[in-house]
């Protein structure tokens, strides 16, 4: 999903008059927030921003796994022994790799869908 890079955001509302959905707005200090559940990702607000704030969601990976990391050693402080703090690691390790699954099987059914719109 799209984000905006606030330290690039001028608040011009360029964005936000182009947003076909209405998913943009600009808060209280004049910076643009992009509403994630009513966004449609078509991408025209990355393509508008004169000033590039607009930023691909692929950008904050290492961001997304250092926060999963963060909360993942915050929960194993409920763990006191280090059989249940082992336990605990394999459950979000199986955690992670069904989100894994789910999104590679989602893609590939993307892809099929993708592949089959121009033949209908």
């Amino acid at each position: 999903m799209p984000w905006v890079n606030e330290d690039l955001c001028v608040g011009c509302s360029v964005c936000v008059d182009d947003c076909p959905v209405g998913a943009i707005t600009l808060k209280d200090d004049q910076k643009a927030i992009i509403n994630e559940d009513e966004c449609i990702r078509c991408g025209r607000c990355h393509d508008v921003c004169p000033q590039e704030a607009v930023r691909h969601d692929s950008e904050r990976i290492p961001q997304e796994v250092e926060a999963n990391i963060k909360k993942t050693k915050e929960l194993l402080k409920h763990f006191e022994t280090p059989d249940q703090q082992q336990s605990f690691l394999e459950r979000m390790i199986r955690y992670f790799k069904k989100e894994q699954k789910v999104a590679g099987l989602t893609i590939d059914q993307l892809t099929a869908i993708k592949a089959n719109l121009g033949n209908g």
